[in-house]
């Protein structure tokens, strides 16, 4: 298949469109949603600016809730919320109609021709069919798959049907993207190939993305901000790279009297994460350096290496969600479970997978 694009976002996007009239285009305020006795989401007080921002938080955190009481899919229980400066209890079509939402789930017909399911897509928020028609051709062109748009979606592969879901989605120019677990079950090209194809929407498009992923590595390549849930409330949230300077680390490599030298350095108070041979301490004060190697000099410890540990994403969401009290798996981990990965935030007895 042919992971190519001729088009670029600036042709695909109507540069001209209309400016949004606030730098945000999310806001909620106390956003509650209750199945029953269970709360999914617990007064939420969110402010998402323009631009790329991931939506972040294991399972049950509440990610798919948020995303589609916001959407107007399903009704808050309490408080309230603007997108794009629309309300979610009363327009909710309006919002539909100015935002392109690329579902998790699989929302396509497979005796469809993947032209005419993105024309349909395109006609189902009012365009003209002519124009329908012509936006589809486009899309599926900036998705990777304009040599492919007249197969039926059921002979697709995975990375295939994804794309095609992102060109429903980008078929009538929206302002922002709402694309949840974009990069799921795909392989490593068809994975690169849509991080770029959002990068794009973004930087080229200047449009906003709200993407929810379980990958931080994507997150981290697409998005500037983030938002943090956890059992239904929030937990963080402003700028990535915010977030990567709040912890950090000398790393070092061992080699002779490992155990000593990590005895030594826990005994003077110092915050120690070990793994064999290589270790990482917290950054705390100035002198941590001369700390670690006086530590080693007193216990005869060789120091291979040591240098300042630049923390990923998925590093510091592992080590905030641990420290809140809650299990979560890897981005690796979650690979190699993908029906782990698939699960819904929602009670276990509507089929959901939260705890």
């Amino acid at each position: 298949m042919p992971w190519h694009s001729s088009k670029g976002a600036e042709h695909l996007f109507h540069q001209g469109g209309d400016k949004l009239d606030d730098d945000l285009i999310i806001k909620t305020t106390d956003l509650t949603k209750s199945y029953g006795p269970h709360v999914a989401l617990n007064k939420l007080n969110i402010s998402i600016p323009k631009g790329a921002t991931g939506l972040l938080g294991p399972n049950g955190a509440g990610k798919s809730t948020f995303l589609k009481t916001i959407l107007g899919l399903i009704q808050a229980t309490e408080g309230e919320g603007r997108v794009l400066g629309l309300d979610i209890r009363t327009q909710g079509d309006q919002i539909r109609s100015r935002i392109g939402y690329m579902p998790e789930y699989d929302s396509l017909n497979p005796d469809m021709e993947a032209i005419h399911q993105v024309r349909y897509s395109g006609e189902l928020l009012g365009m003209n069919p002519i124009v329908a028609q012509a936006r589809a051709h486009e899309t599926l062109q900036y998705v990777g798959l304009g040599e492919q748009r007249y197969r039926n979606i059921g002979s697709y592969s995975t990375g295939m049907k994804q794309a095609t879901k992102l060109a429903c989605a980008l078929v009538h120019d929206p302002e922002l993207i709402i694309a949840d677990e974009p990069s799921n079950g795909l392989d490593i090209m068809a994975r690169d190939y849509m991080i770029e194809t959002l990068t794009n929407t973004v930087r080229s498009g200047n449009r906003s993305v709200l993407m929810a992923s379980h990958l931080m590595d994507d997150v981290e390549r697409v998005c500037d901000n983030f938002i943090l849930l956890h059992k239904g409330k929030l937990a963080a949230q402003g700028r990535i790279e915010d977030l990567k300077g709040f912890d950090r680390e000398i790393e070092i490599h061992v080699w002779g009297g490992a155990t000593r030298l990590y005895e030594a350095m826990t005994k003077k108070g110092m915050s120690v994460r070990r793994e064999g041979r290589v270790m990482r301490i917290l950054h705390e004060q100035e002198d941590t350096t001369s700390l670690i190697l006086g530590c080693a000099a007193e216990v005869g410890a060789q120091i291979r290496r040591m240098h300042e540990y630049e923390a990923s994403l998925e590093d510091l969401f592992l080590s905030i969600m641990e420290n809140l009290g809650y299990e979560v798996k890897s981005s690796e981990d979650l690979l190699t479970s993908p029906v782990e990965a698939r699960k819904v935030d929602a009670p276990e007895h509507m089929g959901g997978g939260a705890s």
